[in-house]
C-alpha cells in the first residue's frame, strides 16, 4: 500500500460530528479471504478459502509467496467451506505453533496444528490432528479459532452440521460437538493430540463431551474476545428473520445455552416435541432482521470490539458486517448491560467475510468478493454542517461514475470540489440543476482524494473518496 501524507487543509471552521467510519484500502489480491490474525508482531496473516495463508506488513504489501499451502487437502467446493481460520499460539515466536479450522476433501471439519519452518513460511508438512468432526451437510460449518487472552486454552466455533432448521437437533445435543464453542488444552495430551482443561463446565458429565464450554449456536460466522475485558463475542447467523450478536462476560464458566434451534435471535422458532424443552437462554446483546434496512441483510459476520489507539472516536465499539447487504454496523453499550445496534457504512458487493485486528488493536475488515482488505478509520473527515450531512456519496471506493443524491438536503449545493491529497484542484462541478447530480472519475488516477461539498451560506461537507 502506498504511503500517502495527508497535507490538505479542511476547509471547514465551525461543525458538528457526523458518527461514521472510513474504510481506507489497505491490501488488495486476495482470493476469498476469510480470516485475519496476528502473530503478536506488526504482521496480519489472511487465510484464503482455498487453502492458502498470506502475510501482509504494517503498510499492507502482501508477500509473494505464501505462508502455508494446503490446498491439496481442502474443499472449497461449497460456499461455507475451504480454510476458514486460523490461531497463533501465545508462545508462537518461541515454539512456532500455529493451528487451522478447515473443510478436507471428505467433507468434515479438521482442527489442525502446524509449525513455522522460516520467519515468512510454515512446513506444509508438519500437520498433527487434533481431531476432526463429521460434517452431515455442506453449510453451516460456523469456523473460527481463538487463543482466550486470561486461559491460553483454544476456543473452537463449529456450526450445527447444516440443511435448514438444524434437523438433527444437534446444537442441543450435549454428545455432539456441532452447534458448540469448544474449550480445549493444545498443550495437553489426555485426548491423545490435546487435553481437556479442568475447568471445563462438562468434565465427568456422561451425558456431555468433555470439549464443550456452551451450545445452541447455529452457524458463529466470527467471534472474537474484548482484549480489555476478556468478555467473549460470538455473531451467530440467522435461520430466515434474526442474525444476533452475543456476549459471554470474562468470568464466564461456559454453559451458555445461546437458544438455537428453540430460539432464533430473541423470538422462538421452534417447539417441536422433546426437541426444544424450556431451556435457560443465554438471550443475545443486539440483533437484527433480513428485512428491517434499505437493503435484503441474511447473513451476519462477527468483528471485533476496537481497543486500538488510533481511532478514539471509535474506542469500545463492536464491529460487524453483514455478508448479503455488504453494511459494516458497530453494537454500543449505551448503559450498562444495554446495547444499541447501527448500521454505518456500505461498500456494493463487497462481500465481508471476516474483521482482523492487529497487534495494537486497529482493526480491518475482508471484502470475500473483491479480494480487497480495508482498515476501518474513525470518520475525521464526515465534520460537516448539519444541512448537509444528508448528502449521499456513492459508490465509494468509485470506479468509473461518483453520483450525489441531493434529495434529502435542505441547503442548495452551489459546487463539488474533488482534490487531490495535496491539495490540488483535479476536478469540479457547479450550477446544479437536478437532484441527483454524477461525475465521472475516469480521468483520475487510481489513489485516495478529498470531495469538498459546498453549499450556500459557506455549509459545507469535507469527504474522503477512493478512486479504483
Amino acid at each position: 500500500m502506498k504511503k500517502l501524507t495527508l497535507v490538505f487543509v479542511c476547509f471547514i471552521s465551525s461543525n458538528i460530528y457526523s458518527q461514521n467510519i472510513n474504510l481506507e484500502v489497505f491490501a488488495s489480491g486476495f482470493s476469498n479471504p476469510v480470516n485475519i490474525k496476528h502473530a503478536n508482531d506488526n504482521r496480519l496473516f489472511v487465510a484464503e478459502r482455498a487453502g492458502i495463508i498470506k502475510i501482509m506488513d504494517e503498510n499492507g504489501t502482501v508477500n509473494s509467496a505464501p505462508f502455508l499451502d494446503i490446498n491439496d487437502r481442502v474443499t472449497n467446493a461449497g460456499s461455507e467451506e475451504g480454510l476458514l481460520a486460523m490461531a497463533f499460539h501465545p508462545n508462537y515466536a518461541s515454539n512456532g505453533y500455529f493451528y487451522v479450522n478447515y473443510i478436507d476433501n471428505g467433507g468434515d471439519t479438521v482442527i489442525s496444528r502446524f509449525t513455522r519452518s522460516t520467519a515468512n513460511s510454515a512446513d506444509s508438512n508438519s500437520e498433527q490432528v487434533l481431531f476432526s468432526v463429521g460434517q452431515p451437510f455442506i453449510n453451516h460449518n460456523g469456523g473460527d479459532l481463538h487463543f482466550g487472552p486470561n486461559d491460553g486454552y483454544l476456543y473452537i466455533s463449529l456450526g450445527d452440521g447444516g440443511a435448514g432448521g438444524d434437523p438433527g437437533n444437534r446444537a442441543q445435543d450435549l454428545n455432539n460437538l456441532l452447534g458448540k464453542m469448544l474449550r480445549i488444552d493444545v498443550d495437553g495430551t489426555s485426548n491423545g493430540n490435546y487435553g481437556i482443561p479442568g475447568d471445563n463446565p462438562y468434565i465427568g458429565n456422561p451425558n456431555a463431551l468433555d470439549e464443550i464450554w456452551s451450545f445452541g449456536l447455529r452457524n458463529t460466522w466470527k467471534f472474537s474476545f474484548d482484549r480489555t475485558t476478556g468478555d467473549l463475542w460470538t455473531a451467530d447467523v440467522g435461520q430466515a428473520v434474526i442474525e444476533e450478536i452475543n456476549i459471554a462476560p470474562s468470568n464466564s464458566t461456559g454453559q451458555e445455552n445461546y437458544g438455537w434451534k428453540c430460539y432464533e435471535g430473541d423470538s422462538v422458532y421452534s417447539t417441536t416435541g422433546n426437541d426444544c424443552p424450556s431451556i435457560d437462554h443465554h438471550e443475545p446483546v443486539a440483533q437484527y432482521t433480513h428485512s428491517g434496512g434499505t437493503f435484503f441483510r441474511c447473513s451476519i459476520t462477527g468483528g471485533y470490539v476496537y481497543r486500538g489507539s488510533e481511532q478514539t472516536l471509535l474506542q469500545g465499539l463492536y464491529f460487524f458486517a453483514d455478508f448479503c447487504s455488504s453494511e459494516i454496523g458497530y453494537v454500543e453499550e449505551t448503559s450498562t448491560n444495554n446495547y444499541e445496534l447501527t448500521f454505518i457504512d456500505r461498500i456494493e458487493g463487497a462481500g465481508w467475510s471476516a474483521f482482523g485486528e492487529d497487534v495494537n488493536g486497529e482493526l480491518y475488515a475482508a471484502a470475500l468478493n473483491t479480494g480487497i482488505i480495508y482498515k476501518i478509520l474513525e470518520d475525521s473527515l464526515s465534520v460537516e454542517e448539519s444541512s448537509v450531512k444528508d448528502i449521499k456519496m456513492y459508490p465509494n471506493p468509485v470506479n468509473d461514475v461518483l453520483t450525489f443524491d441531493l434529495l434529502n438536503t435542505s441547503n442548495v449545493v452551489t459546487d463539488i470540489k474533488i482534490h487531490d491529497m495535496h491539495g490540488k484542484l483535479v476536478q469540479s462541478q457547479a450550477n446544479f440543476d437536478t437532484q441527483v447530480v454524477t461525475m465521472s472519475t475516469k480521468s483520475l488516477a487510481s489513489g485516495i482524494y478529498i470531495v469538498e461539498i459546498i453549499g450556500s451560506e459557506n455549509k459545507n461537507s469535507i469527504r474522503k473518496l477512493i478512486v479504483n
